[in-house]
């Protein structure tokens, strides 16, 4: 599924020309047709000489609706660049031109209309002056063919053109990701919300849950159309009538997108590469309030020149656009900058990154050296620079960021494992560059260490807390599961100890001073000399305080069983085997005969019991336990 978009001066004949190659005039609103001129996109379609069906936007040539042009141009496969042959190149033709150059679009036929009114000596000098206005742009190679579209001379001759271009363009690549960027809105009887738009990176099927951005309404796919034709599935590169539930027409305009949920995110700043026109009348100045437009969005914005003051016409430098509101704008999409009066093309660009994180200084060497990186790493080198922006995260978020295809994409992983560059804490659910890895233990290690030093007789860190502490450097990314794999692999590293809720680094143990150390000893006493019947919690802590008496816990010398009971860890184990053995023997057990069995008190053995049916050893039945399993 192909599309294609003309491009020209006002009044060179593009409205007419789709009318002959399509049957369909492409004006329509009425003050078009009484003023006689486009001013909004129309929309048409025909079939090649091969049968495939390819969709046509028209586009306004009069410079008051320059901007409704750019619209339209940016999906497209290839342009039908129109200049009329009685006329020749005008300025709405080099404009035109400019943008398509700035756009990249990929090929295109050169159409020189109203060629029936022209001899051919003045047809071979507009030739040469068309020729010499597209060298060294994109249409540079274009084919040039005379059409009289009102006469319907070199129409098939420009059907045959058209299919050889398109043919020779690589299909649209469907990464899993759809985009449509909204062109039209419109309300129809008994179907409701209907968007229209150029759908890319990805497919569209009926029935599906969409959402609109920004500001990320949800809505679903009741219906989708081609060319006037019903589809169950709409394809990359495709023009697509979506007709939508859940959003009225009242809440769209044109600019926003249509997208799977989930899986792309508006920004309102990206850093981009940048080329100046070189016919521009001054220099682009740091901070210069500009219009961008990408894909069908028009917005305010900012341009922050990285590392220079201007940027003078011609020239090509690295910026951060900061926009007046949220746009979607995926990585390697182009972009046009006009200013907003008097009214101008500045030049345009591709999108590096559609989310750095963060506003640059206007010098700043890393920046710079990033962007380098974003534009002619390797692939290694790109995925490794977004691995270590993102921090601990799934492989996929990483390959996602750096743009990668699928092929591009294992390249790069490959280039990465070569290199030994590639930690994986859990397969490819969670990596880190070998730089980003060492951060991440430096921050394990730092907040352990500060731990350590704040509470020395604690035998460890609550995880959570520990989670909590690195939070602050790795965002919402530091999810649970993310957490538990880097902590899995410092303790492989032997930079770290994990038992059960606690970390603690691989070196730490709790050392008492001698005055505890002798306040300890002789609280262990009184536990052995009556193991059975010990010395009340609070009775503990007062002996050798509360942090003491922590630590002892931690250390697993003593078992707290209830808020009242604690044991030697030795005693408590004698115990629970015991209950085990007697349970055994005889089935069932009351608390009086743990009791007599302990020669202690009844306070005392109903802790232990309540204490081994919490734990699973034991379960009451009325008022006796018997062994579970």
């Amino acid at each position: 599924m192909r599309v294609i978009g003309t491009a020209g001066h006002v009044d060179h004949g593009k409205s007419t020309l789709v009318e002959a190659l399509t049957g369909t005039h492409p004006d329509r609103l009425k003050e078009e047709r009484e003023r006689e001129m486009t001013i909004d996109l129309g929309f048409a379609w025909f079939q090649l000489p091969g049968g495939e069906p390819v969709g046509v936007i028209d586009v306004p040539g009069h410079r008051d609706f320059i901007e409704n042009m750019l619209a339209g141009v940016g999906g497209i496969d290839a342009a039908l660049f129109v200049v009329a042959a009685d006329e020749g190149v005008m300025p709405q033709t080099r404009e035109h031109l400019a943008i398509l150059d700035l756009l990249a679009i990929p090929a295109g036929v050169i159409v020189l209309t109203n060629t029936d009114l022209v001899d051919d000596e003045w047809l071979a000098l507009v030739t040469a002056e068309v020729r010499e206005a597209v060298r060294g742009t994109v249409l540079e190679r274009a084919p040039l063919l005379p059409v009289s579209a009102r006469a319907g001379r070199g129409l098939a001759e420009l059907k045959a053109a058209l299919q050889g271009v398109l043919a020779a363009q690589p299909p649209r690549p469907d990464l899993g990701r759809p985009r449509l960027p909204i062109d039209r809105v419109f309300s129809l009887t008994g179907f409701g919300t209907v968007v229209t738009g150029t759908l890319s990176d990805g497919d569209f099927q009926v029935g599906e849950a969409v959402e609109i951005l920004p500001p990320g309404w949800p809505a679903r796919v009741r219906g989708l159309q081609t060319h006037k034709t019903k589809l169950e599935r709409a394809v990359p590169g495709s023009r697509v009538a979506l007709n939508l539930t859940g959003v009225e027409v009242s809440q769209l305009r044109r600019g926003m997108v249509v997208a799977r949920p989930g899986t792309v995110q508006a920004t309102a700043l990206f850093d981009a590469q940048f080329r100046h026109l070189a016919d521009a009348d001054r220099p682009l100045k740091h901070n210069a309030e500009v219009k961008l437009f990408v894909g069908a969005a028009e917005v305010p914005a900012s341009v922050r020149l990285v590392g220079r003051e201007a940027l003078p016409p011609g020239e090509t430098a690295w910026v951060q656009l900061a926009c007046g509101e949220p746009v979607v704008a995926a990585k390697g999409q182009r972009f046009i900058l006009r200013r907003p009066s008097p009214g101008a093309t500045l030049g345009g660009g591709v999108v590096m990154d559609p989310h750095p994180g963060r506003r640059y200084r206007q010098h700043d060497p890393a920046a710079v050296a990033r962007l380098e990186t974003v534009a002619r790493g390797t692939p290694g080198e790109r995925l490794a620079q977004a691995l270590d922006a993102l921090g601990p995260a799934p492989l996929k978020e990483g390959l996602a960021k750096a743009g990668f295809e699928a092929a591009a994409g294992q390249a790069a992983v490959a280039e990465l494992r070569a290199a030994g560059d590639l930690v994986e804490l859990d397969g490819e659910a969670v990596v880190l560059t070998g730089a980003g890895w060492q951060r991440c233990l430096a921050a394990l290690r730092g907040a352990l260490e500060g731990y350590h030093r704040q509470f020395p007789l604690r035998a460890g860190m609550p995880r959570e807390e520990l989670k909590s502490r690195l939070t602050p450097t790795y965002g919402a990314r530091l999810t649970t599961k993310v957490f538990n794999a880097l902590v899995a692999r410092a303790a492989e590293a032997g930079a770290v100890a994990a038992q059960g809720a606690g970390v603690r680094l691989a070196g730490h143990t709790v050392q008492f001073t001698p005055a505890q150390q002798s306040r300890i000893d002789a609280l262990l006493v009184d536990f052995r000399r009556d193991p059975y019947n010990t010395p009340l919690p609070k009775d503990c802590a007062a002996r050798v305080g509360d942090e003491v008496l922590t630590a002892l816990i931690d250390l697993g010398r003593l078992v707290p069983i209830s808020p009242e009971v604690v044991f030697l860890a030795e005693t408590y184990a004698g115990m629970v085997e015991q209950v085990k053995a007697h349970l055994r023997a005889h089935g069932k057990l009351t608390v009086a005969e743990v009791r007599d069995l302990f020669k202690t008190s009844r306070k005392y053995a109903l802790g232990l019991m309540e204490h081994l049916d919490a734990i699973g050893v034991t379960r009451r039945v009325g008022d006796e336990r018997v062994l579970r399993g």
